[in-house]
């Protein structure tokens, strides 16, 4: 590829907080360097630290994997660009955002693959349903599906300044009574988003942080499987209530469980878990809703609640339309079918236990 053509690729990297525009006509891209079978592209940040810059050199690697041919090896550089104008002071990150929320609930998993958030989307719109003001926060930095699953990709938040100068609030997005916000908005369709433990927990914390959520009742927070960096980061920066943990009842996905409790319930972290969830609990068919089959074994949720010694919240049968509803963007819970009525007897015992 010419400099032209990867001057051109470049343009999908857009910075989130300057109106969505992108790193070209920003005059990041500080040079192009083609040489036989490696392009190193510099992008120049001025010397004030912009909590983005982790976010676009990863972005920028993506397009430049995503464009180039496998045989070309690729690099992102970066260097520091005096600025000539009046240096203004940029506001640190704090939690003024979330003055007014009143429970921040993270949505946790000991491994992938157990509907996670599906569970955390359609909690969501089971509260609202409930007349209780929701937010989810999408922390699945790598794995971001709450666009998807809410038919809102390929929207762009919008943004408007802050009350301290030089401050820039991202504006969550509104559907079915909830307010949304994601990684995913902000990243291409199919990009990957190629980052190192503490790029990813600083964009998180912009997620959650630089979001005007204004009044809530409840912020729920979508976390990555696993015990991680990202965990760690949410519960010391985040002033996280407690959380609950969602699984599938065969062994294999019971077996992590005790680790994400394990992780929560460490002298450092030391928050409360909620209750269990139990999705996929059994499957039932459409067309004979008072059947049950134990795909994947039989109350291997309500066991590991006990030996946990935490509450069963919930169990959430697998139906086929839970999983139409979330690719075609409209959550299960807003329905009357029993899959959406399990979510609203979730929502409510999950309220109920908060207060």
């Amino acid at each position: 590829m010419s400099k032209e053509e990867i001057l051109q690729a470049l343009r999908e990297v857009r910075h989130p907080a300057k109106a969505d525009r992108d790193i070209v006509d920003l005059g990041m891209v500080h040079d192009i360097e083609i040489s036989g079978s490696e392009v190193v592209v510099t992008l120049g940040f001025p010397k004030r630290r912009d909590p983005l810059n982790e976010y676009l050199v990863g972005s920028t690697r993506a397009t430049l994997i995503r464009h180039l041919p496998d045989s070309v090896k690729s690099e992102v550089k970066t260097i520091v660009i005096e600025d000539d104008k009046p240096k203004k002071k940029v506001p640190e990150l704090g939690l003024e955002q979330l003055a007014e929320v009143r429970h921040i609930v993270g949505i946790a998993s000991g491994k992938g693959g157990v509907g996670k958030s599906t569970v955390a989307v359609n909690l969501a719109c089971a509260l609202a349903r409930m007349g209780y003001r929701v937010g989810l926060a999408d922390a699945d930095v790598y794995g971001p599906s709450v666009p998807v699953m809410t038919g809102t990709e390929g929207a762009v938040p919008a943004a408007e300044p802050g009350a301290e100068e030089g401050q820039e609030l991202i504006l969550p997005l509104e559907k079915y009574g909830v307010k949304w916000m994601s990684i995913g908005y902000f990243a291409a369709r199919g990009q990957a988003l190629i980052w190192r433990g503490p790029m990813a927990c600083n964009a998180l914390k912009q997620m959650i942080l630089q979001v005007k959520w204004g009044p809530l009742d409840f912020l729920l927070i979508d976390m990555p499987p696993g015990t991680g960096d990202i965990h760690i980061s949410l519960v010391q920066d985040i002033p996280m209530e407690g959380a609950v943990i969602v699984t599938t009842p065969q062994a294999v996905a019971l077996a992590d469980v005790e680790k994400g409790a394990d992780l929560f319930r460490n002298e450092n972290v030391n928050r409360p878990i909620f209750g269990l969830i139990e999705n996929m609990a059994w499957f039932t068919p459409e067309a004979h809703p008072d059947e049950k089959y134990y795909l994947f074994g039989r109350d291997g949720g309500a066991q590991m609640a006990r030996e946990l010694g935490i509450d069963l919240l919930g169990r959430i049968p697998l139906v086929q339309g839970i999983r139409e509803s979330g690719d075609a963007g409209e959550p299960a819970a807003l329905g009357s079918r029993p899959d959406g009525l399990a979510f609203l007897e979730l929502a409510g015992k999950l309220a109920e236990k908060l207060g």
